[in-house]
């Protein structure tokens, strides 16, 4: 018997090494300001959908539920529900996706989602918005994320 035709020899597999992570080439200014405007005007076309669908399929009943929740906690609810669906699935926001960045972990891989809870928490703290007079702002920093060109391989 030989080496080569051995059938006792375990079988032998092209193995490939895990990919490696993603280059980190954080997005610019500009396309976080233009992600930005995109979100928020995807947030408002939310909202207005989810008042015309309410009382549409609930109601008055529905539309005295919607009007006895204060519009700041049903902003709450829809901002979190908005990043935490498209970030928590593909990692961008149709802003993003636009704009071409995604949102990955510091090692460059996607994050998990509670790091992506915590980013979307991190968006209600006080002059946040400010924090990016700086290097990072603070829902990447606080989570550990980046927001990253999406094709910088």
């Amino acid at each position: 018997m030989t080496e080569n035709h051995n059938p006792y020899a375990p079988p032998k597999s092209d193995v490939s090494e895990p990919e490696a992570s993603r280059e980190i080439v954080p997005a610019g200014k500009g396309r976080r300001f233009g992600t930005l405007i995109v979100d928020y005007i995807m947030f408002f076309v939310l909202s207005f959908c989810i008042g015309l669908a309410v009382p549409f399929l609930f109601g008055d009943a529905g539309l005295h539920a919607i009007q006895s929740i204060p519009d700041v906690a049903l902003g709450l609810l829809i901002t979190i529900a908005y990043y935490v669906f498209f970030e928590g699935i593909w990692a961008r926001t149709p802003g993003k996706l636009i704009f071409g960045t995604i949102v990955v972990t510091e090692s460059g891989n996607k994050p998990k989602l509670g790091q992506v809870f915590g980013r979307t928490l991190c968006r209600f703290i006080p002059f946040e918005a400010f924090s990016f007079l700086g290097e990072r702002g603070w829902h990447d920093s606080i989570p550990s994320t980046y927001v990253i060109l999406a094709k910088s391989r």
